[in-house]
């Protein structure tokens, strides 16, 4: 047995946290346990995890180890938790890989695709310039975009507000035409009386789907939300195990679901969560802005997941104002995109190779990323 016997973690920059496990016969694996403007508090959890239980282990018992993280606590569940699971799943699955000289994606079954579709990012947070930005996009080869519906928005706000959100997806559309899916990212922000008057309105430009229609504490909502549409519903991003998901899975709302790899238990759990879509015909869309080794785990389990049918990416996002996907890596070509696609890594573990020394070196940067709190007119709080 070559048992785990040393990690570290690693803050770098735009807001991700990496964590290096390694084993007594010198394979290192790598995960990205990171809640975005929560790094340092998931970073606690990790090192809780890995001190109390992991140290020492034999790394090959994945399934057990996982059982034992989750259910070793009385009080289970939530972001920081299931975020600081996923991480150590993904190094121990990419450890499991390479000591066996595959690709994670064998080791589930094999690879039922050999590429993704993958979506890019346009228009910022307050969306903007989506027009000029989607056709850029397209002449870059992507074939699939996304960008947020509206900016900050009341609990029931005016004809303008909701005729702003259908212009400028009327304007993408406009630029880039009919051959181009266009995903619409309600983020959250929209209570349920502006969700159902928004998907009304959205309807003729024909999105590719509206995400996160209404906060996931809202998803009893869905059903009447699907009601006034047949834009497919897509969610998940902050649904963080199978549990979470079952109530959407049963109500049919549903048509995509988004877990994302480094806050929903990892490779482990979400192979787990596709499955359970599938049996519902259910797609899996899965959410990724996040670094190379949350994106190279993402692939892993789309290769082998037949209802996986685009992938999120990170690569010029909003976010990565500092640094970007593709610096952390020895060879930046395994994300190379093609007519909209990208290869499923076929190299053992994650199939990528992380470049430690550009870690060690933004490790000692400082950063503190928190998302910003936005305030109504009248002063209140309101989502982002």
């Amino acid at each position: 047995m070559s048992e785990i016997v040393d990690y570290e973690l690693f803050e770098v920059p735009p807001r991700w946290l990496f964590l290096r496990v390694e084993t007594a016969d010198g394979t290192v694996g790598w995960g990205e346990p990171v809640v975005e403007g929560r790094a340092r508090t998931v970073r606690t959890a990790v090192e809780e995890l890995l001190e109390n239980y992991l140290l020492g282990k034999d790394p090959r018992r994945i399934e057990d180890h996982w059982q034992a993280m989750y259910r070793g606590g009385f009080y289970r569940g939530g972001p920081v938790l299931m975020s600081a699971i996923a991480g150590v799943d993904q190094a121990l699955w990419d450890i499991k890989g390479k000591q066996l000289g595959v690709p994670v994606h064998d080791l589930l079954g094999g690879a039922t695709r050999d590429r993704i579709r993958v979506y890019q990012w346009i228009g910022g947070d307050r969306p903007s310039d989506v027009a000029e930005q989607a056709r850029a996009q397209v002449e870059a080869g992507f074939t699939a975009l996304k960008m947020n519906a509206t900016e900050e928005i009341e609990r029931v706000d005016d004809p303008a507000t909701i005729e702003a959100a259908v212009t400028r997806l009327r304007e993408v559309r406009e630029a880039v035409g009919d051959e181009v899916d266009i995903g619409v990212d309600f983020h959250g922000r929209v209570s349920k009386p502006m969700a159902k008057r928004l998907v009304e309105k959205l309807e003729p430009h024909e999105p590719m789907f509206v995400e996160e229609p209404v906060l996931p504490e809202h998803n009893d909502a869905l059903p009447e939300i699907a009601s006034h549409t047949t834009i497919p519903i897509a969610t998940g991003e902050r649904m963080f195990s199978r549990w979470d998901f079952k109530q959407v899975f049963e109500n049919g709302a549903v048509d995509v679901i988004q877990p994302d790899l480094s806050h929903a238990g990892g490779i482990t759990e979400v192979k787990k969560i596709a499955a359970m879509a599938e049996a519902y015909d259910v797609a899996m869309a899965p959410h990724c802005p996040l670094g190379p080794i949350a994106l190279a785990s993402c692939l892993q389990v789309d290769a082998c997941s037949h209802n996986a049918f685009i992938q999120e990416q990170s690569l010029n996002i909003h976010y990565n104002e500092t640094s970007d996907v593709l610096e952390y890596l020895a060879d930046p070509s395994v994300f190379d995109y093609d007519d909209g696609y990208v290869q499923i890594p076929d190299e053992p573990g994650l199939g990528i190779e992380i470049d430690e020394e550009h870690v060690r070196e933004q490790a000692e940067s400082d950063r503190d990323w928190h998302n910003p709190v936005w305030r109504h007119d009248d002063g209140s709080v309101a989502e982002w």
